[in-house]
């Protein structure tokens, strides 16, 4: 999870609630998700995410949320913008591994030492999150004084936001002349420019080799035969995803900006470009357009948002919209609402609502029942902040707007939310709102009496007897990153489970387009996160010796869902004299005390050391291994000390 630090007098002044106290912000923090881990030695709160709310990695972003929690902004806020002033030109040269590009003036912005220190912060971690570690959106921010761009004549049918000049006809956006900067692809030893924190001009080639950013980020371009580069008239300034240039380097005496992303598709920087707009434009600052002419290639063939030759105007501040019905609002929250509650709650979430009657497709007529305020006044409120229930004698009156059909709610997304990519994530956001401690406690209407299933027993026993045993029983990730799943551990993923030569090697389940390379896959086997946890406790007193019994997972077409889940035992040793038969002896001791056979006859493994490796046949079926981990495995995670572990299927102990 990613820990963002936020001052809480930055937070009092940009709330504009003074009166708060540390303890009382911390409370108002804990309501909206933001869980406290320390301070700074500066007094900064130090504020544990979670990595879906982009939009708050940064103090105005922390300032916004709890403005709507107090009731001080209500509903969707979109920031007017200036014409744009300034064209980005994307040349063919551009490598096309890293094709698109995105950009933003900022007018008149207050950079005192604490805005410039959150600017940063927010660049940094949403290069970490969304972008990837810049792999997928890198941004550039630059000082706009020591930009000088090439005129450039515009067409009076400029693109409107998100769409090209063709279909916008005669909205005239921008001037007739605008001033350009170019992003083209450059050869390695093409040109010099003098980097950030460097005072001398190097080509693109040896920062990547002689400056410590660029051999950082080197390996994001490294395999390219043209690297980024972005010009003005003046020449290059950014060598993007990597570094920028001197030249422009922002400061606290930098009054306008130019902002730059560039990535590997263009949804994702326009959604990290509209987060760091808003911030800025919570500092008093102003958002000027800046319009992107595509070259007519076929790089943006396939794209949905990109077609070539395209004319875009960024950012977009285009606002989204999701359906969700009353009935699931009600059945998830387990509270009765009338639609002015729903549609408050809304508000206050800093989202807009409407009420739909699906019959007609138009606003639903109010209820006759006292209090309903639909339609005159859709912005109700929740007096006490309680659900609407109707007595008993009311049951002949509507508990809301009169519909024919079903009421739902056409809920509006506002730019700067990346994480609403559903109809449950608007329920999740009006439960928020609501408090879901308010919400009360409700027994289920069955007739049965729940019991632990006989998977839950057997594990709880298995657990028990680890402890037992001297393991520490611990609870890690089911998501890991591909590179921990299998290259540290020296293994390579089969096409196929059937395949899969040993424990850990079948197919993985991969997600799409994850928040974060740490978390893109579900892991096909456990000992890689019990490996990780020694890794990060290496200054921790030896011996060491953990278990862990979780979800692993392999692609199986077999499956109905395409995917086996199974439930792993798995266990690690470390220390001094840690040898195999340290972890024989306690699986043997696991065997007996569940009346299994067990035999463990040699095999190989490239996790393993040869020859003291062996396959765990429980029953007389093969069900997982045991050995000495490879030292080639010990160096990959900085061990110091021998480990020796296991793994098996926790089924074959049923």
């Amino acid at each position: 999870m990613p820990v963002v630090d936020v001052h809480p007098d930055e937070l009092r002044e940009l709330t504009g609630h003074d009166e708060k106290g540390d303890e009382e912000l911390k409370s108002d923090l804990f309501a909206l998700g933001l869980e406290f881990e320390g301070e700074t030695e500066d007094g900064a709160f130090e504020l544990e995410f979670a990595p879906d709310r982009l939009d708050r990695l940064s103090v105005e972003g922390v300032a916004r949320s709890l403005r709507y929690q107090y009731g001080d902004d209500r509903g969707v806020y979109v920031p007017k913008t200036n014409d744009a002033d300034w064209t980005i030109e994307v040349d063919e040269s551009v490598p096309d591994e890293r094709p698109y590009v995105t950009g933003a003036v900022i007018r008149d912005v207050n950079l005192d030492d604490d805005a410039l220190d959150s600017l940063i912060q927010l660049q940094e971690k949403l290069h970490a999150t969304m972008g990837r570690k810049r792999a997928k959106g890198a941004i550039g921010i630059h000082d706009l004084t020591m930009l000088k761009g090439s005129a450039v004549e515009r067409d009076d049918d400029a693109a409107d936001a998100g769409e090209t000049a063709a279909d916008v006809g005669d909205d005239v956006r921008v001037s007739e002349t605008n001033k350009s900067i170019s992003y083209v692809g450059v050869e390695p030893d093409e040109d010099e420019f003098v980097p950030l924190d460097s005072d001398r001009e190097m080509t693109p080639a040896e920062v990547l080799t002689d400056h410590q950013t660029g051999r950082e980020y080197a390996d994001l371009v490294s395999g390219y035969e043209r690297y980024p580069a972005i010009y003005d008239d003046l020449g290059l300034f950014s060598f993007p995803p990597v570094i920028n240039g001197r030249r422009t380097e922002v400061s606290t005496d930098s009054r306008n900006l130019f902002v730059e992303m560039t990535g590997t598709d263009q949804w994702t920087i326009d959604k990290m470009l509209n987060v760091v707009c808003y911030a800025l434009e919570a500092r008093g600052a102003t958002v000027e357009e800046v319009q992107v002419e595509y070259p007519d290639s076929g790089v943006y063939a396939d794209d949905d948002l990109v077609d070539p030759g395209a004319t875009l105007v960024r950012p977009n501040l285009d606002v989204d919209e999701k359906r969700v019905s009353h009935e699931r609002i009600e059945r998830v929250l387990g509270v009765t609402l009338d639609a002015s509650d729903v549609v408050d709650l809304a508000e206050r979430a800093g989202l807009d609502a409407a009420p739909i009657d699906t019959a007609t497709g138009e606003h639903p007529e109010a209820s006759e029942r006292a209090g309903s305020d639909l339609p005159d006044d859709p912005r109700g409120s929740i007096e006490g902040n309680q659900p609407t229930t109707a007595s008993a004698d009311q049951d002949d009156v509507d508990a809301g707007p009169t519909v024919a059909g079903d009421l739902v709610y056409d809920v509006a997304i506002p730019p700067y939310r990346v994480d609403v990519l559903h109809a449950l994530d608007v329920v999740d956001d009006l439960g928020r709102a609501y408090g879901f401690n308010e919400l009360e406690p409700k027994s289920p209407d069955v007739s049965t009496t729940g019991g632990r299933h006989e998977r839950s027993r057997l594990e709880r026993a298995v657990r028990g007897q680890l402890v037992g045993l001297g393991f520490q029983d611990l609870l890690n990730f089911h998501m890991v990153a591909r590179e921990d799943n299998y290259d540290r551990m020296h293994l390579a993923p089969a096409d196929s489970a059937t395949d899969a030569s040993a424990l850990g090697a079948e197919p993985p389940v991969t997600i799409t387009e994850p928040y974060s390379e740490d978390y893109e896959m579900l892991r096909s086997w456990a000992l890689p996160s019990l490996a990780m946890v020694l890794e990060n406790n290496t200054h921790r007193a030896y011996p060491q010796d953990l278990a862990e019994i979780g979800l692993v997972a392999h692609v199986d077409p077999d499956e109905p869902t395409g995917v086996r889940e199974e439930r792993h035992v798995a266990a690690v040793l470390a220390r001094a004299d840690a040898s195999y038969e340290d972890a024989k002896s306690r699986l043997q001791a696991l065997a007996r005390n569940f009346d299994v056979d067990l035999a463990t006859p040699p095999t190989e493994h490239p996790s393993f050391i040869d020859g003291r490796t062996a396959t765990v046949v429980i029953d007389g079926e093969p069900a997982g291994v045991v050995g000495e981990l490879h030292p080639s495995v010990l160096v990959e995670h900085d061990l110091e000390v021998p480990a020796v572990g296991f793994e098996f299927d926790l089924a074959a102990l049923e």
